[in-house]
């Protein structure tokens, strides 16, 4: 049960870190046809130890709207389970920030149980950290990628990258790809 692997990889992460890190483990349908995968927690999400709520939630329900669907009816989740961030000590504030390779790695073998657990019909990958972790492909490019409908070779799943909707805020050229992406992905699952 997804129970049994959160309650493994928060024992794993307090066994390294004690209470320094805050873990936030994917949450949803455990039988979901499609699994949303995301970077890592931001601000928010640790506070509430949730997957995509804050800014992160406003996009998730904005593509759930788009494809008729509820959040009871995904699973969500991210590569890394807590967050990484940065302190400015001039303004002496903390930022998010992208996780490094080895955060990455540490936590890689919990969202391969996470993704082996609940089977999903389709993967859908928010940006390039997603996108390399789920192809364990550091060349990779959610450039190259972005609404395609790739075959996974180790699993039953589908992955269907997106750009992240961060990424969108700052780089406003990429909404046009992001609105026809997601509604191509509408059209695969209306077909299932």
């Amino acid at each position: 049960m997804i129970s049994e692997i959160k309650e493994r990889c928060i024992k794993s992460f307090f066994d390294k870190y004690g209470d320094e890190k805050i873990i936030v483990f994917g949450e949803g349908n455990e039988k979901a046809k499609i699994m949303l995968i995301g970077e890592a927690p931001g601000n928010q999400e640790t506070l509430q130890k949730r997957p995509f709520v804050g800014q992160a939630g406003k996009n998730l329900n904005e593509f759930l709207k788009v494809l008729e669907l509820n959040r009871e009816d995904i699973y969500i989740s991210n590569v890394v389970k807590y967050r990484p961030f940065k302190v400015n000590k001039t303004k002496n504030t903390i930022s998010n920030r992208p996780p490094k390779r080895e955060e990455i790695l540490e936590c890689l073998p919990f969202l391969i149980e996470e993704m082996d657990f609940v089977e999903p019909e389709i993967i859908v990958t928010l940006g390039n950290v997603a996108l390399k972790a789920v192809l364990s492909n550091q060349k990779a490019s959610i450039g190259d990628k972005h609404g395609k409908l790739i075959e996974l070779n180790d699993r039953t799943s589908r992955l269907f990258p997106l750009y992240h909707p961060a990424s969108i805020i700052y780089n406003r050229s990429l909404k046009f790809a992001y609105d026809e992406d997601i509604i191509r992905l509408k059209q695969i699952l209306n077909q299932q």
